[in-house]
């Protein structure tokens, strides 16, 4: 037997070059998806449309939108306290949207895989 233990001193049974670059193209296409849903924006309203959040694929807040009319009628610390629970939940659900479309992406390139994005 050749050194290394592998007939002929090839690496055989493991990773051959075909599979190394199939695995750095799928890297690079995860890369790719990546960076293309970070810059895609999520919109997301609560309230009955009193309040609209809109983020990126980074999570981050880029637009926060409050209904005049809320604001305006509020009150009480009750109706202000009400505007708060639909800013958190139009925020909330807008990063979910973003989630769960950066999951979707890369589980159709991971076949399913969880690789922990």
């Amino acid at each position: 037997m050749a050194k290394g233990g592998f007939p002929g001193g090839r690496m055989t049974g493991g990773m051959n070059m075909n599979m190394i670059k199939q695995a750095q193209k799928m890297q690079q296409e995860l890369l790719r998806q990546q960076q293309e849903i970070e810059e895609r924006e999520f919109t997301a309203s609560a309230g009955g449309g009193m309040v609209t959040a809109t983020v990126n694929g980074r999570k981050e807040l880029l637009k926060l939108t409050v209904d005049p009319d809320a604001v305006i009628d509020a009150e009480t610390p009750e109706d202000a306290e009400m505007v708060s629970d639909a800013v958190m939940a139009a925020v909330n659900e807008a990063l979910t949207k973003a989630s769960q479309e950066m999951g979707a992406a890369m589980g159709k390139l991971t076949g399913g895989l969880n690789l922990g994005f």
